[in-house]
């Protein structure tokens, strides 16, 4: 009875997870700046905005409590403009609508008063190239809805060759412009209910944790977790012309402080048969993934000639020396292997910071890439974000897009990204150092990997509430469990059945050191209650 009912509870388990992954999904497209909104990217070019202003006129058609506040301070282009993580579809739904208020007292120079909603693709380095827009003329000191219909209002294509907006599918960005552009007038307004009258297909959800370093302790880094690569490439020096040894030494990478600190150096330094002049690391983790979030809270070295990373490669890479190759798994050349470069900086490009993809369709100088100005790049710390999914990677900094990589065909050529990839750090050292270099670290305070969460873990009220530690589990886990016979089974985040027993005590222990390094779920069920426990290792 009891493994009847463990094999009714595990199917049903399985179920969910399959029904969670594969059930499409749609969001709506809207914000009232009263937590109710699903939109989290707004951004200021040349505007300041703030988006939780109490409502400075509440009356006529808005009495809401918060408001988008617009200052255009004098900015030659200035807007206010939001992201969505995929395109629009306007074949069906092609309405955009708002709630403006521009006090006339807030307004200088003589601009037309009119509001622009225009519609660009955020994935371009120039994303108003081949932007479609609407201008709707605005009546001073009262709220008004103005609504952008990109099927039957007149619009605008900035290119007379593109398609109607309706036929178009590159769209991911809404820019709002108030009374025009190219002029240092300055303007006030407030807005409010923006709202798309279609959906988007909602993107994967990385809320689980599975693998993280937060640089705690103090001395060598964690080899649990880190592997330092070090063996020379067969002609003795590294690849582009880097001119460093990487060592294994805390010299060149320590932990203080909650901080990982890479450091290239210039001494004097032999290995394997050559002298060098400089030194570094080069970190590989022994954790490899396959779709997932990416934070990396980093600050940069600084220094003409320096070359600080933060990247990924194939777990199938045929790279001698490398930590995946050393455990077998080199079955592929590079570029195949695909190579994701979440962030990479040159000091002779100071406040510059750049993402990019090598893929068999373009690599080395590859054409896919794009970056965005931090002024205090190697003086602060920022958050360095991959998003990947099946359809695309997106590449932020402090949570400001600057690169999608979405090819519109995904083959072994433009898409070597099926498989799992590990991460890299490392400070190479290029031949235009600097002559009076000494020596300049990387900073990194944490790197976080989440994935999406596969099962239904709703409580509902056949619910087990149960104790378990630690988690983190690298030894031991701990389990509590009721009076009466438990049945427990361990699935990987795939889905795999890993393990599975009845156990009849208080209190369950597993060893989960020989596991690999990830998320796992335990299933116990009792009498008719179940709970569904997630463990990372």
């Amino acid at each position: 009875m009891g493994t009847n009912r463990l094999f009714q509870s595990t199917f049903f388990f399985l179920f969910l997870a399959l029904s969670f992954t594969v059930q499409g999904q749609t969001q709506s497209v809207q914000d009232d700046f009263e937590g109710n909104g699903t939109i989290d990217t707004w951004f200021g070019d040349d505007c300041e905005i703030n988006t939780s202003l109490v409502n400075p006129h509440p009356q006529g058609i808005n009495s809401s409590a918060t408001v988008l506040e617009y200052h255009d301070i004098g900015g030659q282009f200035a807007n206010v403009r939001f992201d969505i993580n995929e395109k629009y579809d306007l074949s069906t739904h092609h309405t955009f609508s708002l709630k403006i208020y521009v006090p006339s007292s807030g307004l200088t120079g003589n601009a037309p008063n009119q509001i622009s909603l225009k519609l660009q693709d955020g994935t371009l380095g120039a994303p108003w190239s081949t932007q479609s827009e609407i201008i709707k003329p605005l009546v001073l000191d009262q709220w008004q809805t103005m609504s952008f219909d990109f099927l039957n209002d007149d619009y605008i294509n900035l290119d007379p060759n593109s398609a109607p907006p309706t036929q178009r599918t590159d769209f991911n960005r809404v820019l709002l412009q108030i009374n025009g552009e190219n002029n240092t007038d300055q303007v006030l307004a407030y807005l409010d209910d923006v709202y798309y009258d279609g959906t988007i297909p909602t993107q994967p959800v990385f809320d689980v944790l599975v693998w993280s370093d937060e640089f705690d302790g103090a001395g060598a880094i964690d080899d649990s977790k880190w592997f330092h690569q070090t063996q020379l490439p067969i002609e003795g020096s590294w690849y582009n012309n880097e001119i460093q040894h990487y060592t294994d030494r805390t010299e060149n990478a320590s932990v203080s402080n909650g901080n990982l600190s890479i450091v290239a150096r210039r001494e004097t330094f032999s290995d394997q048969g050559h002298t060098k002049e400089f030194t570094s690391a080069r970190l590989n983790s022994k954790f490899a993934f396959k779709h997932g979030r990416v934070e990396i809270r980093a600050k940069l070295p600084s220094g003409a000639g320096t070359w600080p990373a933060l990247w990924m490669l194939g777990k199938n890479i045929n790279e001698d020396g490398a930590y995946w190759d050393n455990q077998g798994f080199g079955t592929t050349p590079w570029p195949a292997c695909g190579e994701i470069d979440i962030m990479e900086h040159w000091g002779t490009n100071q406040n510059y910071v750049q993402s990019a993809m090598h893929t068999p369709s373009s690599h080395g100088a590859t054409v896919n890439h794009g970056g965005q100005v931090v002024p205090t790049a190697s003086t602060a710390f920022h958050v360095y974000t991959l998003e990947w999914t099946a359809e695309k990677m997106v590449f932020s900094v402090d949570g400001i897009i600057h690169y999608t990589y979405d090819p519109p065909i995904k083959d072994a050529s433009t898409w070597p990204f099926d498989d799992e990839q590990y991460l890299i750090f490392n400070v190479a050292v290029l031949g235009s150092i600097a002559p009076d270099f000494s020596q300049s670290a990387m900073e990194v305070d944490y790197v976080r990997i989440y994935q999406e969460n596969t099962v239904s873990a709703t409580k509902t009220a056949d619910q087990l509430d149960l104790k378990y530690y630690p988690n983190p589990a690298t030894g031991i886990l701990n389990i509590e469990l009721p009076t009466g016979d438990s049945q427990i089974a361990i699935y990987d985040a795939n889905g795999k059945l890993i393990f599975t027993t009845t156990f009849s005590n208080s209190l369950f222990k597993y060893d989960m050191s020989a596991l690999s390094a990830g998320m796992y779920f335990v299933e116990v069920v009792n009498e008719d209650k179940r709970a569904v426990l997630e463990v990372v290792k």
